[in-house]
C-alpha cells in the first residue's frame, strides 16, 4: 500500500521537468517565481485578479538560469538558491553513500589487518556521518504530497532515535560500537530499521521518478540484507555479495545524481507554490486558470 500511494504521488503532475514552451498562452502574473525560492519564506498575494509572488529578504535575488519552464500551475525559473539547495541535496546522498562504503567495507578485510581495525574503530563516526547527510538529503527533497516527505522524515527521526537508545542502553554496556551489535544481535534491526527504511524511500523515488536503474535495484536490495539478517534465514555468503551489490549501487547513484540538470531535482515549482498558497488563493488560481482554457 505504500508503494502504491507513493508511485501515485510522484507522478503527479504530469508535466513535470517539461521543456520550455511557448507562453503566449499562459499569462506571466500567475506564478512567475523567478525570484521566490520555495524553501524560503515567501508572500503570495492575490491581486486584480492576478497571483503576485514576492520572497521575503529575496528582493535582490535574480534568476540563475535564464530558461523560463512551464509549470502546471505557471511558469518558473531556477534561481541561485534552488541550486545551492540541491546541491547541499545530492552532496547529503553523497555524505551517506561515502560513510555506507567505509563502514561496510570491514567486513571485506582481514580482521587483524590495519585498515580494518582503523575502520572499527570509526564505526559510530562513519554511522552518524551517514544518518546525518541522509537526515540533510531528506529535508530538502522536493516531493509534491507533502504526507509523505513527512513521513520520510519520521521514518529517519525514528530511525535515529532507535540508533541512540540502541547505543547507550545496549551497546556501549556491552563495550562494542552499534553496528557490531546490530550484527551480533539481529533482534536490533528493529530499531535501526526505520532509518533505513527511509533510505529505500529515497532511492524508490529516484528510481520512479527517473527511471534509474540501480535505484529500483536498491530499493529490493536495502529491505532484503536487513530483513535476512533480522529473520536468520539469509546465510552470510549471501548477506556479503549483497552488502557489496548494495555498496556498488549506492556509490553509482550517489555519483550519477551529479549528472543531473539541477532543474531535475526542483521539479515543478509551481505545484510548491500552489501548495503553499492559502485555500481561497487556491481557489481563486484554479478558477483563473479555468478561465484561460476558454
Amino acid at each position: 500500500m505504500a508503494v502504491q500511494l507513493l508511485s501515485a504521488a510522484l507522478v503527479v503532475p504530469l508535466k513535470l521537468h517539461s521543456q520550455p514552451k511557448s507562453l503566449s498562452a499562459t499569462p506571466t502574473s500567475i506564478l512567475y517565481p523567478s525570484r521566490v525560492s520555495f524553501l524560503s519564506s515567501s508572500r503570495v498575494s492575490i491581486a486584480n485578479g492576478s497571483i503576485k509572488c514576492q520572497a521575503v529578504g529575496d528582493s535582490s535575488q535574480s534568476s540563475i538560469d535564464p530558461t523560463v519552464y512551464r509549470g502546471v500551475y505557471g511558469p518558473w525559473t531556477v534561481d541561485p538558491s534552488d541550486v545551492r539547495e540541491v546541491i547541499l541535496y545530492r552532496s547529503g546522498l553523497v555524505t551517506a553513500a561515502a560513510s555506507f562504503v567505509f563502514a561496510a567495507s570491514s567486513a571485506f578485510f582481514p580482521d587483524n589487518s590495519l585498515l580494518s581495525d582503523l575502520i572499527k574503530q570509526n564505526l559510530d563516526l562513519l554511522y552518524a556521518l551517514g544518518a546525518g547527510g541522509l537526515g540533510l538529503s531528506l529535508l530538502l527533497i522536493h516531493i509534491y504530497v507533502t504526507e509523505i516527505k513527512l513521513t520520510l522524515q519520521a521514518l529517519w527521526a525514528l530511525g535515529i532515535f532507535g540508533s541512540l537508545a540502541t547505543y547507550i542502553s545496549l551497546a556501549q554496556p556491552a563495550g562494542e560500537n552499534l553496528i557490531q551489535y546490530v550484527i551480533d544481535n539481529p533482534t536490533a534491526v528493529w530499531f535501526v530499521g526505520p532509518l533505513f527504511a527511509a533510505l529505500t524511500g529515497l532511492v524508490f523515488k529516484e528510481g520512479l521518478c527517473y527511471g534509474k536503474l540501480e535505484a529500483g535495484v536498491l530499493t529490493f536490495v536495502i529491505p532484503s540484507v536487513l530483513l535476512g539478517h533480522l529473520t536468520g534465514l539469509m546465510d552470510d555468503g549471501v548477506k556479503v555479495n549483497l552488502l557489496a551489490l548494495w555498496m556498488a549501487l549506492f556509490v553509482i547513484f550517489a555519483g550519477r545524481k551529479f549528472t543531473q540538470p539541477i532543474k531535475d531535482d526542483i521539479g515543478d515549482k509551481s505545484v510548491f507554490m500552489f501548495n503553499a498558497l492559502a485555500e481561497e488563493e487556491k481557489k481563486a488560481l484554479i478558477e483563473k486558470l479555468e478561465q484561460q482554457k476558454f
